[in-house]
């Protein structure tokens, strides 16, 4: 497994990491961030931001021709006391303050929504149990916004949990106020005909904290671009995912942390697994580090585990670094097979190759698997984990 354009943390030369990016941030868009569909081009596959996307498999997403078929996903929310649950019209001034759509698919969807849904956990609140958001698709097309809002110095771990049968395109937006951590879980476990572009946001405040944990094992096509920025100094992001891509499955995702504030640190470490003909992940990791943003420490990380052949991955990295007052930049990328080595090892002990097999799969995933924290989802995913490996191994 090769490692791919590595700028070591703790490098702090302006020589050496000024820009090393394979290419930059700034000029991958087709057009600039709106929230009106029509400032964005219908895209042909052509434009970077599409080139991998299989966009005859959207459902119409992408080119105004997805209309909204009524109640084709419901969402049940279930939070613990304290926590404020709103439905709200399109007025309501915290839409669209995490980020903008900075896609048609996610301005079609901003466009489009009639209410969303806000949750908020007040200042100061810490909860001791998850708030758990059920979205479930009932067949047709919907287009949605979702806010999870928390004060300041409040703690939270959010679950969203998608399931069912839908063609949905959404924005999801996280405010941190000062202080404050989020936790937020987000699984695609889709069944197999859906389609899910998302867009999601994250505004985190002055010495908050926000980790993001995607999963994604179903659905025909998901494509989903988590975003993060910073409302002021000392935030921290990790931003951690895993995906499981089967037979003539189209898994993306596409990451951007712009470092526009001083001393602020991301994290991105996502793992991935492929196994049949055509199953296709794609994964886009990109970190602006602007030039207000001494101090910044960042690194992004991707790994791939193909599992059969027929399997294809797109892996990359990019990194564009404007300063070179920080205390260190850097990014990889493999993609392999199993080990060899690990492999003999297990059945050199008389572990049969099959369960060998298994072993290194779930070791490859546990390190992410375990930093969900909630055991009940933790359990569900290995269990999803070796499920899939039984089709394979």
């Amino acid at each position: 497994m090769a490692e791919a354009q590595n700028i070591p943390a703790g490098s702090t030369t302006a020589g050496s990491i000024a820009v090393a990016a394979e290419s930059t941030v700034a000029t991958r868009m087709s057009a600039p961030p709106s929230f009106d569909v029509a400032d964005f081009p219908v895209p042909h596959g052509r434009e970077e931001e599409w080139r991998f996307t299989p966009l005859e498999r959207l459902a119409g997403l992408h080119d105004g021709t997805a209309v909204a078929t009524g109640s084709a996903v419901k969402v049940a929310i279930d939070a613990p006391e304290g926590v404020i649950i709103e439905t709200v019209g399109r007025d309501d001034a915290r839409l669209g303050r995490a980020g903008t759509p900075v896609d048609r698919v996610a301005a079609q969807a901003y466009s489009s929504f009639e209410t969303a849904s806000v949750v908020t956990v007040p200042k100061e609140t810490v909860l001791t149990e998850p708030v758990r958001i059920a979205v479930h698709g009932e067949g047709g097309t919907a287009y949605a916004h979702q806010i999870i809002e928390l004060g300041a110095f409040a703690e939270a771990v959010v679950v969203i949990d998608h399931t069912g049968d839908a063609v949905l395109a959404s924005n999801v937006d996280y405010l941190l106020g000062d202080g404050a951590k989020l936790t937020v879980v987000s699984v695609q476990d889709w069944d197999d005909k859906s389609v899910h572009v998302s867009q999601h946001n994250a505004l985190v405040g002055r010495d908050a904290s926000f980790k993001s944990i995607v999963v994604t094992f179903g659905g025909d096509v998901v494509r989903l671009h988590p975003r993060v920025s910073y409302a002021g100094t000392g935030g921290e992001a990790e931003l951690f995912g895993l995906y499981f891509t089967d037979e003539g499955q189209h898994q993306e995702h596409r990451l951007l942390v712009d470092h526009n504030a001083p001393h602020c640190r991301s994290n991105a470490a996502y793992k991935g697994a492929l196994q049949g003909q055509d199953a296709h992940a794609v994964w886009i990791g990109d970190v602006l580090i602007e030039a207000v943003a001494e101090g910044t420490d960042t690194y992004e990380m991707n790994r791939n585990l193909v599992l059969t052949d027929g399997a294809r991955v797109d892996s990359v990295p990019n990194l564009e670094i404007e300063t070179g007052e920080i205390v260190g930049a850097g990014h990889a990328s493999a993609t392999g097979r199993f080990d060899d080595e690990q492999l003999f090892y297990l059945q050199s002990r008389g572990i049969p190759a099959d369960e060998a097999r298994r072993l290194v799969v779930r070791g490859f995933f546990a390190e992410l698997v375990q930093k969900i924290g909630l055991p009940d989802v933790e359990e569900r995913l290995l269990a999803k984990i070796d499920a899939e490996l039984e089709a394979s191994v």
